[in-house]
């Protein structure tokens, strides 16, 4: 699993937007200048997370983004893959249903499977707020 800047910003912007959810919406320009992150890429990034319902915009003065809900009821594992899609080590690991025609005789797919549960465990125990506080085991 390799998270990708993407990924990764998207990480930061929700905490960011958890550490001032009390200053209602902030403007992207203020995120992106304070997250030292190009506003033309965290347009990109803000948009996907406002399609899930992470974020809600406002446009005009006064506007900008904020969190839908409380930094609490979102997990790491929820946002990485939102902005990422899977988070499987493996590429067989990626969809529902292993594809593989070897899977039947693969001897390292356990190792891969006890791996993804692992990694997609410990995301979804970490909440954003986990994250905003510095509370990470």
């Amino acid at each position: 699993m390799l998270v990708s800047t993407k990924g990764r910003y998207a990480l930061r912007v929700m905490v960011e937007l958890a550490d001032r959810a009390d200053n209602g919406y902030i403007p992207l320009n203020a995120i992106a200048e304070s997250q030292n992150i190009s506003e033309k890429y965290l347009e990109s990034i803000i948009v996907i997370l406002s399609k899930a319902k992470f974020v809600d915009g406002l446009r005009g003065k006064g506007g900008g983004y904020k969190l839908s809900r409380k930094a609490e009821e979102y997990t790491v594992g929820s946002i990485l893959r939102t902005v990422e899609g899977s988070l499987a080590p493996v590429n067989c690991l990626k969809s529902d249903e292993n594809t593989c025609e070897n899977a039947d005789n693969c001897k390292t797919l356990p190792l891969w499977t006890k791996l993804d549960d692992i990694i997609n465990d410990y995301l979804e125990s970490v909440s954003l707020a986990d994250l905003a506080e510095g509370k990470i085991d």
